[in-house]
């Protein structure tokens, strides 16, 4: 049987997969690309699609991060 250490890099990987492929789709947020951006007029339909896509992306790198920390910190204690 598995002890919860162990489980700790099998989590991270799928978080880590879960969240490049989200970032593959979905790309970074607009706060962090370069140049000019989509903007739309608060209110509209366009201004509500931005705002989720955003946060799609957010979530993306969210989990990457966590995936990619759990991954270390789960190889360093496997040592």
């Amino acid at each position: 049987m598995m002890s919860v250490l162990e489980w700790i890099p099998v989590v991270a990987a799928g978080a880590l997969w879960h969240g490049w492929q989200i970032l593959w789709v979905g790309g970074l947020p607009r706060a962090l690309r370069r140049g000019e951006t989509a903007q739309a007029e608060p209110g509209s339909n366009m201004a509500f699609q931005l705002f989720w896509l955003d946060q799609y992306a957010w979530i993306g790198m969210t989990l990457s991060a966590l995936g990619l920390f759990g991954l270390l910190f789960g190889a360093a204690q496997l040592i």
